[in-house]
């Protein structure tokens, strides 16, 4: 439950520390005073949006902090496990005048979504807001299937994942049909890249091997010019360089054997006559080697240029070009499967088609047992609530083709009396019949979850009176099992407060205190009749207080 609320720097609230009762809290104070505006910084510290006009005129932020307690085996108390500090978490907000704004879990900074997140195992808020999405189908639909308990729910579960399925098949099977006509043309083109490519069948590398060959041959007769020269320096009829090398080698020899240091010069030089020697063996072999070969000259040239073709197309090297034929491959595989595909889709889809069928009808059935027991348990609150008489319908509307939320439109249809005609709930209800229904619709969802703090802002709009008597007992009797805090103007729903909280506003800034016993009668006086001093008003304070204690001692 929600133990204390701090809020400071937010709208008219400058400062402000409000504790709270486990039981029914009520908010009371002159309209415009700032009681819808600390519902708001409980929205806050739950992760609501927030944006800087929030903050107060002169403040450098808006903060708030919300201090709960958590019961041991409360559902809360899993999903907070961690942040949870001797049976206690704190949500705090900062809201800045400018730049971002901070928020934290037990002290550790965290995200607005966190909190959020965090936020509804903790408080469930109700307000005007609230009420208009009642209205709405997708919501009725849910309150229906949640009503409907737990095995329908699996059951929904199943259905929307069947649903999904065959939604993602079916546009699956659209977007192969929608491209077949491209799928022929990048078949056609496909194949015929592949068949230009494998008709060369390159090589890795092969474009420079070829390339260092047809250089070779194209220049033969220089090269065997150039290599006959080499060999007669080296080895010509008079002896060449080798014989050179050698006579100065054997020279060298025998002035070593005088001089040492020449013995060295000795060395070199029969080691440069063996090597001049070896490389006019190997220029030998080289000029013998070449060939004038115009044939073949010709072969290499237009590989070379086939090779040159594909690379202009698919790619710079030989690899590339590889490489692009292997994707190509690959990509034709995929198309030509494409049939086998679309016909295995097909298959699929006509099996999911009637699972969904199969399984919509096990939601329809679960929600069509359900409908009944809801409108009497509805209709039940509504009478407790000061509306004998009234009516409420449960109507499942079968739908063309299955949407998401199954094979029908729930839809909630009231009649304020016997004698009335059934209609859409929105069409027929007014302000206050929908806060009651609103009301109502919480009474029995009280049974369905195990959130420990309901908040209900303006829950009286457009009732008073006996009904404003009815709406305050059945919220007593709400938190006679969880906290319940209200904002309201009707004192028949304020005197049933466990704790009285009024708010005031001097000089443009909200305060709020905890009434006693005597503060309380003049509060609800003035709620009555405008006057905190009307003995008449008193006196009716006095005489509901009397009935407030005596329901709530019988309940």
């Amino acid at each position: 439950m929600l133990r204390e609320l701090h809020i400071s720097g937010l709208g008219v609230i400058d400062d402000l520390d409000l504790p709270l009762h486990p039981g029914l809290n009520v908010l009371t104070g002159e309209t415009g005073a700032g009681k819808t505006m600390i519902t708001v910084g409980l929205a806050l510290a739950l992760g609501a949006r927030a944006n800087a006009s929030l903050v107060r005129d002169g403040a450098d932020a808006a903060r708030v902090q919300a201090l709960f307690e958590v019961d041991r085996v409360s559902e809360a108390r899993a999903v907070l496990d961690g942040w949870v500090d001797d049976g206690e978490v704190l949500l705090a907000r900062t809201i800045p005048a400018e730049g971002k704004g901070t928020a934290r879990i037990g002290g550790q900074l965290a995200t607005a979504s966190a909190l959020a997140t965090l936020g509804p195992v903790l408080v469930e808020v109700h307000g005007q807001g609230q009420t208009q999405r009642l209205l709405e189908p997708a919501i009725q639909t849910a309150f229906l299937d949640r009503y409907a308990g737990d095995r329908h729910l699996v059951a929904l579960a199943a259905f929307r994942e069947t649903h999904d399925a065959l939604q993602t098949a079916t546009a699956a099977v659209e977007r192969l049909r929608d491209a077949a006509r491209d799928r022929e043309r990048e078949l056609d083109l496909l194949a015929y890249q592949v068949r230009e490519i494998e008709a060369v069948s390159p090589e890795p590398g092969e474009s420079e091997r070829l390339a260092g060959e047809e250089a070779r041959l194209g220049h033969v007769e220089r090269l065997m010019e150039s290599g006959g020269a080499a060999e007669a320096a080296l080895a010509g009829d008079d002896g060449g360089a080798a014989d050179a090398l050698g006579l100065a080698a054997r020279a060298l020899e025998e002035a070593g054997a005088l001089d040492p240091e020449a013995g060295e010069l000795a060395a070199r030089g029969a080691a440069l006559s063996v090597e001049v020697a070896e490389l006019a063996r190997d220029v030998r072999r080289y000029r013998e080697s070449l060939a004038v070969d115009p044939e073949r000259l010709q072969l290499l040239r237009e590989r070379i240029g086939a090779l040159k073709s594909l690379q202009r197309r698919y790619g710079e090297t030989d690899a590339d070009v590889l490489s692009f034929m292997a994707e190509a491959s690959r990509r034709l595989a995929e198309l030509a499967g494409a049939d086998e595909r679309l016909a295995e889709l097909d298959e699929t889809v006509e099996a999911l088609t009637a699972q969904r069928v199969a399984r919509a009808a096990l939601v329809t059935a679960g929600r069509d047992g359900a409908a009944g027991r809801l409108a009497t348990a509805l209709g039940a609150e509504l009478e407790e609530l000061g509306m004998p008489g009234a009516l409420v319908e449960v109507g499942l509307d079968p739908l063309t083709v299955p949407g998401p939320a199954g094979a029908e439109r729930v839809e909630l249809r009231f009649a304020g009396g016997p004698d009335l005609a059934l209609h859409p709930l929105a069409k027929s209800a007014s302000g206050g019949e929908l806060s009651r229904t609103m009301l109502a619709c919480r009474s029995v969802m009280a049974d369905l979850d195990l959130v420990p703090t309901l908040v209900f802002d303006e829950v009286d709009a457009g009732i008073g009176g006996r009904a404003g008597l009815a709406v305050g007992r059945r919220l007593a009797r709400l938190a006679l099992d969880r906290q319940v805090l209200v904002v309201t103007h009707l004192p028949q729903i304020a005197c049933f407060a466990d704790r009285h909280v009024q708010v005031t506003k001097r000089g443009g800034t909200a305060s709020a205190q905890v009434l006693d016993d005597e503060a309380r009668v003049r509060e609800l006086s003035r709620m009555l009749a405008g006057l905190d001093r009307s003995e008449s008003a008193i006196s009716h304070a006095e005489e509901l207080l009397v009935e407030a204690r005596r329901v709530k001692a019988t309940a």
